[in-house]
């Protein structure tokens, strides 16, 4: 049963495209006044069969200023607080919409240049173990630069470039999953086979018995 739920999940993620297998890509570091911008994330589990539970805090720190980063976002599934007032109705969830959390990005709508700078990105993962529960923190930063104009051309060749490795990351997990499935499918089956077997050789024990009991009368 399980086995036939990750061959669902993996082939819904393989059509979707961009929601597919955990690769932690970094994020781009140039948006275009005017503009939405999608800051990226990603902190994959070294182990995807242990649960998890996260939280992710984004901060900000403007560029040239040497103060402290501040607090403007904070996501607690399914809770999404926008706690700066120069972000306010601008700050988009768009990672993992579970409380497992492995992509933690958000969208900037209308980017200005007062918003180039430092973003640091934190995720505070608690690993669910059998034994002990495990607190796991990562931190990344992505430079922020805002320019008038986009460089369409390299901007066009980064993106076909993350798509390409996504889909070879999706292919290959695919490719991980339909195996580990079909050793799980087929020692199944030869487990049934095997009780099977166990269960006739029983009966037809049972009935030769009763069999020499009877002519012993």
């Amino acid at each position: 049963m399980l086995c036939h739920f990750s061959l669902l999940v993996v082939f819904g993620l393989f059509v979707s495209g961009c929601d597919g297998g955990c690769s932690e890509v970094d994020s781009m570091t140039e948006a275009v006044a005017g503009e939405d911008f999608l800051l990226g994330c990603i902190s994959c589990k070294k182990r995807e069969e242990v649960s998890a539970q996260a939280t992710v805090d984004w901060h900000f720190r403007p560029l040239g200023e040497e103060e402290e980063f501040r607090h403007i976002f904070h996501y607690d599934h399914p809770t999404a607080d926008i706690l700066d007032e120069d972000f306010s109705n601008r700050l988009e969830w768009r990672g993992t919409m579970n409380p497992d959390i492995q992509i933690g990005a958000i969208y900037i709508h209308n980017v200005t240049f007062n918003d180039t700078g430092t973003y640091r990105c934190t995720i505070n993962r608690m690993l669910l173990l059998p034994q002990y529960n495990e607190h796991v923190t990562v931190e990344k930063d992505v430079e922020l630069s805002v320019v008038a104009v986009a460089n369409r051309e390299l901007t066009s060749v980064i993106s076909e470039i993350m798509m390409f490795v996504l889909i070879v990351v999706l292919q290959l997990w695919l490719i991980v999953v339909l195996v580990y499935c079909y050793k799980k499918i087929s020692e199944e089956h030869e487990a049934r086979e095997a009780r099977k077997a166990l269960k006739a050789q029983a009966k037809l024990l049972e009935s030769k018995d009763n069999c020499d009991g009877v002519q012993l009368e």
